[in-house]
């Protein structure tokens, strides 16, 4: 018998999740080419810029008001987990830490005590569009970890497993499992103060692509786990035995197999699952924690210290145009993806 449907909600932006996810985006930027400086060359005019979030002509500027993006901004007592599925992300912090990551890559921030960062999207090509898609994902901690030492990792899309399912009649799914087990297949390790590195969290953040008409069933979870399918491309999912429409989050039941049928459209979909915290959550903006007082101590922090400081010359810091993907962690060592 396949799970039951709980819940059934619009997708926005962003997109509402359960604990103890916080919060979703899906950034899907239909970008021009690029121009010297690695911004759009087109127009800027009509956009707010700083704060263009309309989609106008297919995609935003955000707080970027040269290259597209989020110039340096503080978080404190959540994780970031940013998915890149296309273009590039260049990423800079107060730690000293640089990355530019994208083609699969999973970049996992532990914020902690307390970090500043920025997210650019650089458009490289000069002679062809830069499209730009990625999922940030916002993990909460728990009250036990939420003043832990911030934490960088990059996990290179050749370390993310992607599963492959073929149903009765022969028709794929594919499964790429940035976080919880699937069929066996293990993900990388999640930071080591992350709610998904705890025992028994029940954490797994997958992303599914179904051909038209295939089938896919998703193993059962934990009692007391939540589970909601954010179908985000395709035409129609059956979700055990009910049509839903392109653009809505489907809490399911999560321990009970989850049976998914496909249109006649190829889709796909996110899954957010995990234990509830169940602590009390009190966010402001980009800090989120257990108590009004310990915002106020965020910001006096934060007003004090710059949690740390920035080390850069600019609050939109790029990686020169030829820079291929890398990552500098803050210990000054560097990796780049076989």
């Amino acid at each position: 018998m396949s799970a039951k449907v709980l819940d059934v909600a619009r997708l926005g932006f962003p997109w509402h999740t359960a604990d103890p996810f916080l919060f979703c985006v899906h950034h899907d930027d239909a970008y021009p080419k690029g121009n010297e400086a690695m911004g759009p060359a087109a127009s800027l005019a009509g956009r707010a810029i700083g704060n263009d979030f309309e989609g106008k002509d297919g995609w935003r500027m955000y707080h970027g008001d040269t290259v597209p993006g989020f110039p340096q901004h503080p978080h404190r007592g959540f994780e970031t987990v940013t998915i890149a599925r296309r273009g590039f992300i260049d990423h800079s912090d107060s730690l000293g830490a640089k990355a530019r990551f994208g083609e699969g890559d999973v970049q996992w921030l532990t914020a902690g005590k307390g970090i500043v960062h920025s997210e650019m999207f650089p458009l490289v090509k000069r002679d062809a569009d830069n499209p730009v898609e990625l999922f940030q994902i916002w993990l909460n901690l728990p009250r036990a970890n939420k003043m832990v030492e911030p934490h960088f990792s990059m996990l290179w899309s050749h370390r993310v497993p992607v599963h492959e399912v073929v149903d009765e009649r022969g028709l794929k799914s594919t499964v790429t499992v940035v976080a919880g087990a699937f069929a066996g297949q293990q993900p990388p390790p999640p930071p080591p103060k992350s709610w998904a590195a705890a025992a028994n969290s029940d954490v797994a953040i997958w992303t599914l692509k179904l051909s038209a008409n295939a089938t896919l069933t998703l193993p059962p979870a934990k009692a007391g786990s939540n589970r909601v399918l954010y179908f985000f491309r395709g035409e129609t999912l059956h979700v055990s035995g009910e049509a839903f429409p392109r653009g809505v989050g489907i809490a399911v039941e999560a321990d009970a197999p989850c049976v998914l049928k496909n249109g006649a459209a190829e889709a796909e979909v996110l899954v957010l699952q995990g234990r509830p915290i169940g602590e009390p959550v009190v966010q402001y903006g980009p800090f989120v924690m257990n108590s009004q007082q310990e915002i106020r101590d965020a910001f006096a922090d934060y007003q004090r210290t710059q949690f740390g400081g920035w080390p850069f010359d600019r609050d939109d810091p790029v990686h020169p145009r030829e820079q291929g993907r890398f990552a500098r962690r803050p210990d000054g060592s560097e990796e780049t993806p076989t």
